[in-house]
């Protein structure tokens, strides 16, 4: 999940303990959000400035109509914070990786929801903690 952090940060999340994830108008990345069920985690990516993963969150309510939206078509899930990530991943480490080569996050770029692997969640996971 992406967010510019001058509109809503990692910090934002922690001191909010929970938030909507509204505003979405994409379809891929709506349908990334309606594929989320409770429980699942997300990277939360700092977008525009720092182009850097910096934590991990998790959804805790999924299936969501997304407020901002007046005719109710757009989904949304809420998300709360888990932890953040012991170093910051950024896309210019994650573009370096052959690995990670086809990562929806660099692939289709302009996505504010990105769907991640397993393989490259556990591979960006070991990047942090390098």
């Amino acid at each position: 999940m992406k967010s510019e952090p001058f509109k809503y940060s990692w910090d934002d999340l922690n001191r909010d303990k929970e938030t909507v994830w509204d505003g979405v108008r994409n379809h891929r990345a709506a349908n990334n959000l309606k594929a989320m069920e409770k429980g699942d985690q997300c990277f939360f990516y700092h977008s525009n400035k720092g182009l850097e993963i910096v934590g991990i969150a998790e959804v805790s309510e999924a299936g969501l109509i997304d407020p901002t939206d007046p005719e109710g078509k757009w989904p949304t899930v809420k998300v709360k914070p888990v932890k953040p990530v012991k170093n910051p991943v950024t896309l210019k480490a994650i573009k370096a990786n052959p690995e990670l080569e086809g990562i929806e996050l660099v692939r289709l770029s302009r996505l504010s929801v990105a769907e991640i692997t397993a393989e490259e969640w556990e591979k960006i996971i070991a990047m942090s903690e390098s």
